[in-house]
């Protein structure tokens, strides 16, 4: 139903605008107060790259924090990743998370991109504790923070935006008639703009997202999609049609598709329940990050890469790796 109200197939929309009108006010103004200097802002002493999105729902940010941190680290750059680990509770902050530590604690999405870079990564509730964490424990030359576009509290040096393709900004308006945290107005101020499936438009990165092979969670083992048995496939992600439908192009069709709210918190028993003897549990590698504890024979995840193309890429990662040699050598002297 959310879609169709977002997209504007559902006249339903039209009943929430006036709240969209206060949410655009209230953020608005809380934009223009850090812009005036009404509120004060901090900034990190080496560079902070944001990756983050204009609209509510998964748009694919982790997979872009992910390629950003090892395309920075192949040219040679130390990265280190902040997040609000959302969907995790440490008993204090800020917490320097690592690929051991339980989802519970930093969110599924810090241990996730902590296991596929060997980035250092912090989580905290406020940016700034988390970035000076990370400082604290070790010098890096640039922080990206996964999500946090509308958070400016912290100064940031680059902007990079992530939208979805496919649903683009639906109907326009600001949360929750639609799904917009800010205008699509808002694109004309950042660096960059990854878009993710569809049709990128002049200006844009185009993105898609690169399946590899199954890997089980109990094991290790790998397989392609075609080896595995009956599959049952689940997905607890920001929009899980986008999983499910690489699936369909891969040319695995799932005996059921079952989609969790983003950062559901797993049982055991909650997903012994969903396959039987002959059939295998296939999840995103976001959801495996949170079921490996209790993991059954029976489960694999499949990981995506971010596949970028576009005239303007190499200028992106020209720029981000001049801003943070610049100032790693203005600090050095």
């Amino acid at each position: 139903m959310i879609e169709r109200i977002w997209s504007g197939r559902s006249p339903l929309w039209l009943l929430l605008w006036p709240l969209s009108l206060l949410y655009g006010a209230i953020s608005s103004l809380i934009r223009l107060s850090y812009q005036r200097g009404w509120r004060k802002s901090w900034r990190a002493p080496c560079p902070v790259i944001v990756v983050g999105n204009l609209t509510a729902g998964g748009n694919g940010k982790t997979p872009v924090v992910i390629w950003l941190v090892q395309a920075l680290q192949q040219r040679g750059l130390r990265v280190g990743v902040v997040s609000r680990g959302y969907g995790g509770k440490a008993e204090r902050y800020p917490l320097l998370v690592t690929a051991d530590t339980p989802t519970s604690q930093a969110g599924d999405e810090p241990v996730l991109i902590a296991q596929r870079t060997q980035a250092p990564v912090a989580v905290a509730p406020q940016r700034r504790m988390a970035v000076e964490g990370l400082l604290a424990a070790q010098e890096l030359d640039v922080i990206i923070t996964d999500d946090g576009l509308q958070h400016y509290a912290l100064q940031r040096d680059r902007e990079i935006v992530v939208v979805d393709g496919v649903r683009r900004f639906g109907n326009g308006w600001w949360l929750p008639a639609g799904p917009m945290r800010e205008r699509a107005s808002r694109l004309q101020s950042v660096n960059a703009i990854i878009v993710n499936g569809g049709e990128a438009q002049a200006g844009e990165i185009a993105m898609t997202l690169r399946p590899g092979k199954a890997i089980n969670l109990v094991n290790g083992e790998t397989a392609n999609l075609d080896q595995l048995p009956e599959t049952v496939a689940m997905a607890g992600i920001g929009h899980p049609p986008r999983f499910f439908k690489t699936l369909q192009q891969h040319g695995i069709q799932p005996v059921a598709e079952i989609a969790f709210a983003d950062h559901h918190a797993y049982s055991e028993e909650e997903l012994q329940r969903l396959t039987q003897a002959h059939q295998c549990l296939l999840m995103t590698e976001k959801d495996a990050v949170k079921c490996r504890s209790f993991a059954r024979n029976n489960w694999w995840y499949l990981p995506v890469d971010a596949d970028l193309s576009g005239a303007s890429l190499d200028a992106l990662l020209d720029d981000v790796t001049q801003l943070c040699t610049t100032t790693r050598d203005a600090r050095s002297r």
